[in-house]
C-alpha cells in the first residue's frame, strides 16, 4: 500500500477530526474522500497549462510583406515578433495592445492623476476642518472646478488613445 504524507495546520487538522469522527475516524474518512475524488471526472486540460513553453509560430511572408512589417513594427517601437504577437492577441483576445511609448505614456497620465487626486483629498480635508469666509471658501471651489476640469480632459485623452490602440490593431485600416 502507498502512504500520503501532508502537513495540516493545527487548526485544520482539528476541524477534519471533527468531521471524521461520526464518519469512522480520520483514516477511513480521508479514504472515503480519495475514493470520490478518484472517481470524479478529470478536468479538461487548459489549453495552455500555466508555466508551459510558448508555443512557435512559423509565418512566410514575401520580402515587400517583410519590408513592411519590420517597417512598420519600428514605427512603433517593437520588434517584427512583438508586433505580430501584439496583432494576434488583439484579435484573439480583443484588449489594448500598448507599445512601450503607450505604455510610458500612460504610466504618465496615471501618475497625474494620482498627483491631482492627492491635491483634491487635501482640498477637501480643508474644507471639512476649517471654517472659511466667503472670498477663501470660493477659491478653494474654483481650485476644485479646475481639478475636475483636468481630470476630464486627462480621461478624454484616455478614451482617444484607447480608441486609437484598438484601432490600430483591428482587422479595418
Amino acid at each position: 500500500m502507498d502512504r500520503f504524507t501532508l502537513r495540516l495546520s493545527s487548526d485544520l487538522a482539528r476541524r477534519f477530526d471533527a468531521a471524521a469522527a461520526s464518519r469512522g475516524g480520520r483514516s477511513r474518512y480521508l479514504r472515503t474522500v480519495m475514493k470520490a475524488a478518484a472517481q470524479a471526472p478529470l478536468p479538461t486540460p487548459e489549453l495552455s497549462p500555466p508555466g508551459a513553453k510558448a508555443a512557435k509560430l512559423t509565418l512566410r511572408l514575401s520580402d515587400d510583406d517583410m519590408v513592411c512589417l519590420e517597417a512598420e513594427a519600428v514605427r512603433v517601437g517593437l520588434l517584427r515578433t512583438q508586433w505580430a504577437t501584439a496583432l494576434i492577441r488583439r484579435r484573439l483576445h480583443g484588449r489594448l495592445q500598448l507599445t512601450p511609448p503607450e505604455a510610458i505614456a500612460l504610466i504618465g497620465v496615471r501618475r497625474e492623476l494620482h498627483r491631482i487626486g492627492v491635491n483634491i483629498n487635501q482640498i477637501a480635508r480643508a474644507l471639512n476642518t476649517a471654517v472659511m469666509e466667503g472670498a477663501v471658501l470660493d477659491l478653494e471651489v474654483a481650485q476644485l472646478a479646475a481639478f475636475a476640469a483636468e481630470i476630464r480632459g486627462h480621461l478624454g485623452g484616455l478614451e482617444e488613445a484607447f480608441a486609437g490602440n484598438l484601432a490600430y490593431w483591428s482587422a479595418e485600416p
